[in-house]
């Protein structure tokens, strides 16, 4: 391997998702072969936050042609959509820190969903190894269950009520009416069922329980739904190329505007942050996960259900996206068929050609406070992927700072007096996002996700 190219590897949001994308790599698999394993294996061990029937996007770097490209598979305004905001959706109040975030969930909210089909396509582009073989970890974590990290068990506490709001998801995540807490075992039997089911299949039970529970999908929806491949945003970054998803998260705007970091004190570092960044978006829930192989390619995969609507279909065990009721996506009119907004934005940094960087962020208007902070760690700052990822983290919304322990606090004080007003977070948490990177400065999954990154030996 050269030095000024990535090292085989893969990180993600779950120890789960990790080793299953390190086992399809290890076994000759390409780097998205790996990543479309690791994203299976989500959908089984990351249920909290993403799912077969959620939306995403993939950022692939093919080696061989020196070529980015981006996937859209993220989710689509139903045929109905108008109508879905008029139908009476289920409002809730659920705790976010310490705010209480309103949502609507419901059946009316699910948005014609990509992942499965986002997936195959990628198998099918870059991938090299046989479908079945990319499914069977997943479906070992769907027969055997899957331990509750931390972090998950933690995001499970604060959205119990739409992950228990029917009997369908009382019984998985509150089985004898008690919430699954860290190391419990989490149980889905029907996702065996749902892995092995051909596309066609899938849409067929979605579309009977839309009919039934009043949602807003139509067969033409599901039968026109396909994924996009585009172009990548780019700029010129620290030395490196860096390319990455455009869209609501301005990553790359946001880079460019940055100062150079690199030997700045501390205060005048968390200054020139916060400066920088902006939080405009929806609080969705959200995963993420990298693969780099031998070869030098690389994938990057963001996933999520949105909330969730709190429905399942029966006997599959798959939660239905909430896109529709995530109001902050809805961005001017609703057209049939065209994709919602999102905030993910899966990057890579190339350099001479080469790939040196492959990552990518979860947490909603965080997400790109995440990335930001942990791009610049390591392409300006020079450092670590796990201490750029385990730095502390802040998050401006308005005029309101949030800061995790650990955030100079000269650089805190002097932007108090600028007139921000500052939450100290006592603890590190998963409301600060999730970052996954594979890069020459080491791989890194965020204990804010109880995440974990592997190297390939």
């Amino acid at each position: 391997m050269r030095r000024n190219q990535a090292p085989a590897g893969v990180a993600a949001g779950h120890p789960e998702t990790a080793r299953a994308g390190l086992e399809v790599l290890a076994a000759g698999g390409s780097a998205v072969d790996a990543a479309v394993a690791a994203c299976l294996a989500s959908c089984v061990a990351e249920t909290v936050m993403t799912g077969l029937l959620g939306g995403g996007f993939a950022l692939v770097f093919d080696a061989a042609r020196g070529e980015a490209s981006v996937l859209d598979f993220f989710v689509a305004v139903p045929g109905l959509g108008a109508e879905a905001r008029a139908r009476e959706l289920i409002q809730l109040e659920v705790p976010f820190g310490e705010e209480l975030v309103h949502y609507a969930i419901g059946p009316a909210s699910c948005a014609v969903p990509g992942v499965a089909a986002g997936l195959r396509e990628l198998s099918r582009r870059h991938g090299r190894a046989p479908w079945d073989t990319l499914v069977e970890p997943a479906l070992a974590l769907a027969r055997a269950g899957v331990a509750m990290p931390e972090a998950h068990a933690a995001c499970l506490a604060m959205l119990e009520p739409v992950m228990t709001y029917t009997a369908a998801g009382a019984a998985l995540y509150a089985p004898g009416g008690k919430l699954l807490r860290t190391g419990d075992v989490l149980r889905q039997p029907g996702l065996v069922a749902a892995l092995q089911l051909e596309p066609a299949e899938l849409d067929e039970a979605l579309l009977a329980l839309s009919d039934e529970r009043g949602g807003a999908l139509t067969r033409e929806d599901l039968a026109r739904y396909e994924p996009v491949w585009r172009e990548p945003a780019a700029l010129d970054y620290c030395g490196t190329q860096l390319v990455s998803r455009a869209g609501l998260a301005p990553i790359g705007p946001v880079l460019a505007g940055l100062p150079r970091l690199a030997g700045l004190p501390p205060a005048e570092r968390v200054s020139a942050l916060v400066r920088a960044l902006a939080s405009d978006g929806p609080e969705t829930h959200t995963t993420n996960l990298v693969a780099v192989d031998a070869d030098g390619n690389g994938c990057a995969i963001t996933t999520s259900l949105g909330l969730g609507s709190g429905d399942f279909l029966p006997g599959l065990d798959l939660h239905l996206n909430s896109m529709l009721g995530e109001t902050d996506l809805l961005r001017g009119p609703l057209e049939p068929g065209e994709r919602m907004q999102s905030m993910m934005a899966p990057s890579a940094a190339l350099q001479d050609g080469r790939l040196v960087l492959a990552g990518g962020a979860a947490g909603g208007t965080r997400l790109p406070t995440a990335l930001v902070t942990v791009l610049a760690g390591i392409l300006d700052e020079g450092l670590g992927a796990q201490e750029a990822v385990d730095r502390p983290r802040v998050h401006p919304a308005g005029a309101l700072l949030h800061a995790e322990p650990g955030v100079d606090e000269g650089g805190l004080a002097a932007l108090e007096r600028e007139g921000f007003a500052v939450r100290r977070w006592p603890v590190r948490h998963h409301y600060f996002g999730g970052v996954s990177v594979v890069s020459t400065a080491g791989a890194a999954g965020d204990p804010r996700r109880s995440g974990l990154a592997l190297a390939l030996r």
